[in-house]
């Protein structure tokens, strides 16, 4: 089992940056993915982006070129920074993580990123 922790959600206005982390403990070993999705409030769940254990990114269309993800030098943590926040980016974050079988087979409780206008 994999357990994740999420952290960094918060009040944003228009144009703002924030950054969230997100920290996976337990099995860690199988981890192949890491990754970002978000639910808005009255909508399904969307895939934000999410990165391999090779370096291989993939970011939702709406927020490429305004959201970065990184890891840590550990490898068991991920960061999204982002930038040019919009009212739409309003939504809880969830940090997901996987194995070679399913990219998202875990998941964090999430945090609450709201964009005021």
């Amino acid at each position: 089992q994999v357990q994740l922790v999420e952290s960094g959600g918060g009040l944003v206005q228009l144009g703002g940056s924030l950054s969230l982390s997100c920290a996976a403990s337990g099995s860690i070993l199988s981890i192949v993915a890491m990754g970002w999705s978000r639910q808005a409030p009255g909508k399904e769940r969307e895939l934000v982006v999410r990165i391999t254990s090779g370096g291989s990114t993939v970011y939702a269309d709406s927020v490429k070129g305004r959201f970065t993800i990184s890891r840590g030098n550990a490898k068991n943590t991920v960061y999204l920074q982002m930038n040019s926040l919009k009212p739409e980016d309003t939504a809880v974050y969830y940090c997901n993580a996987g194995d070679h079988f399913d990219y998202s087979r875990y998941w964090g409780k999430g945090t609450l990123v709201t964009v005021s206008s």
